[in-house]
């Protein structure tokens, strides 16, 4: 992946409600790519329509990659899911063996890799739905990084986890840029929407400023109307529910 990807003129609409207008925007290959913005301001409908789970209601999108991991909040998996950790991050190897297809050798060290560098290794045998917040989430971005894709999306990651799931999840995202990995990612985390090499700061579904996290304003950490979003994502594939500005 080398040409970076190109936003024409994007729009999204949930039913009648215009989620995305006409945004056009660039995101740098190789680099890591945050999206700030208010409550409602369409960063997770941006991450969503990148991930082609959620259709164009008009403009185009270029250079999208052929392989995308899409990593959703938390919240988006049920509790009741009866599967372990281990079988969550062996997930992300379904696009290369399908869901009934047999494990390699090469897959089961992907997915020893990712386990490893979330610090989710004691914990693989785990039932997903008896971990807390920030070891769910933790599970989930080795799932996404375990597909080795060349653009990974990820649902605001940080969102009220622990400091130490923050402190595995910021290592790995910065690891998945350091191996050539171009990341899009959803925060209202100011640290980490400074640490990105490229910003684009949305409200109301339009595009407000876009270019080094040094000029264009930070997300607060703190709760209220400068606070990002938090909304539902898409689990493997499927499609999240309809709502409003995402």
């Amino acid at each position: 992946m080398t040409e970076p990807i190109v936003l024409s003129d994007v729009s999204c609409r949930y039913q009648r409600e215009l989620a995305l207008d006409r945004v056009t925007a660039t995101l740098p290959t190789g680099g890591v790519t945050a999206l700030v913005g208010p409550n409602g301001s369409g960063k997770s409908t941006l991450l969503a329509a990148l991930a082609g789970v959620l259709p164009l209601a008009g403009g185009q999108v270029r250079n999208l990659p052929e392989d995308i991991a899409f990593v959703v909040q938390r919240s988006a998996v049920p509790d009741s899911l009866p599967i372990t950790v281990r079988q969550t991050v062996e997930m992300g190897r379904w696009r290369r063996r399908g869901a009934w297809g047999r494990l390699r050798r090469e897959d089961h060290r992907i997915v020893d890799e990712a386990t490893a560098r979330l610090g989710l290794g004691e914990l693989a045998g785990r039932q997903l739905g008896t971990l807390s917040g920030g070891q769910r989430q933790r599970a989930l971005v080795a799932q996404g990084l375990a597909q080795h894709a060349a653009l990974i999306l990820l649902d605001e990651p940080l969102a009220a986890v622990d400091v130490r799931a923050s402190e595995y999840i910021a290592e790995a995202v910065q690891d998945a840029r350091a191996d050539g990995a171009t990341i899009v990612i959803a925060t209202h985390e100011g640290d980490q929407a400074r640490q990105a090499d490229h910003v684009l700061h949305l409200s109301r579904g339009a595009l407000l400023h876009e270019g080094p996290p040094g000029a264009v304003a930070a997300p607060s950490s703190a709760t209220g109307p400068t606070t990002a979003g938090r909304a539902s994502g898409v689990h493997a594939g499927q499609r999240g529910p309809a709502g409003a500005n995402r």
